[in-house]
């Protein structure tokens, strides 16, 4: 497949700059459209830098945002965590209407760097890039206790999520939290340190404890795919509690496919599974639902047309 571009590698405009590894036995093949949206809304936390699917079948950032727009997703949030990541989805939000972008260093990431000897000069990289036009977050920054132990490392994440959290505030910015196994180190460091005026629990994994705390905090709330499988009622149940003003909803692609294509590629254009099971838990309507978070994504992230896109040189070709 091609997005009209240069080849994957070739430029700053890369259709995409990683693969996913695939796992033994998942179904790499792309799910079939869901009806589309009456309401549109937004995808506000994906990974177009990654690729996934059958060789020869991989989707260009462009091609994802096409099938989105098709379905009623006008617009994503691409989220780097790394260097490079954040960098290639500063990049592409400079030259993609549907894209703003969101940069940091993910919290496992950051011991990495430290390791090396170069976690300040990364962190200042993202200083740099989160002033770019079209940056719209810093993130996902955050904690993860999951894959991440050792005293080194964890004072590395803690190092770096402060510093995230600065950044934020000082450009004005959401932020968007990876919290992993460190729910209470979290809301802990926020508290300690002072959270940006727009904070975002990207991929909420807590219960209605957790979402009760972030409704006292007017944190934003992020449901991604994992709020539609069958073990998920804990999600489900704070859902149920979470203030409609703080929901957000995400895909986290290519990872987390919501039901009914859990373990195949995951897209943008799959938002409409997700926040149709979100309203079918709530008992509301999907349009009322979709026009309440389309509205609170614009609120944390701004309008997606407030600063012009620069158009690509092979555009002109």
């Amino acid at each position: 497949m091609t997005d009209g571009g240069p080849p994957a590698g070739q430029g700053a405009d890369q259709p995409f700059i990683r693969q996913r590894d695939p796992s033994p036995g998942r179904d790499l093949s792309y799910p079939p459209l869901p009806e589309p949206l009456t309401v549109p809304v937004y995808d506000n936390h994906t990974h177009l830098e990654i690729a996934d699917g059958h060789e020869g079948e991989t989707l260009t950032y462009r091609e994802h945002l096409d099938r989105a727009s098709s379905v009623g997703v006008r617009g994503v949030v691409q989220v780097g965590g790394d260097v490079e990541t954040s960098r290639w989805s500063a990049e592409q939000a400079l030259r993609e209407p549907r894209m703003l972008a969101a940069v940091a260093l993910h919290p496992n990431e950051a011991p990495v760097y430290d390791l090396a000897g170069g976690l300040d000069d990364a962190l200042a990289v993202i200083a740099e890039l989160a002033t770019r036009p079209r940056v719209a977050a810093i993130g996902e920054t955050g904690l993860d206790f999951f894959r991440t132990s050792g005293d080194e490392a964890l004072a590395a994440q803690y190092r770096s999520f402060e510093a995230h959290i600065e950044m934020a505030k000082e450009n004005n910015l959401a932020m968007q939290i990876h919290d992993r196994d460190a729910h209470a180190e979290v809301i802990a460091t926020l508290k300690r340190v002072g959270a940006p005026e727009r904070t975002v629990f990207h991929c909420f994994s807590g219960d209605a404890e957790l979402a009760g705390i972030c409704a006292e905090n007017g944190w934003y709330m992020s449901f991604a795919g994992t709020v539609t499988f069958k073990n998920a009622g804990k999600l489900r149940d704070a859902l149920a509690v979470a203030p409609r003003n703080l929901l957000l909803v995400e895909t986290d692609a290519p990872f987390l496919t919501p039901t009914p294509n859990r373990g195949r590629p995951n897209a943008p254009y799959l938002i409409p599974h997700t926040l149709r099971a979100m309203a079918e838990h709530l008992g509301t309507d999907v349009s009322m639902l979709a026009a309440q978070i389309s509205s609170n994504t614009e609120l944390v992230y701004g309008s997606w047309t407030a600063e012009p896109v620069v158009l690509p040189e092979w555009a002109d070709r």
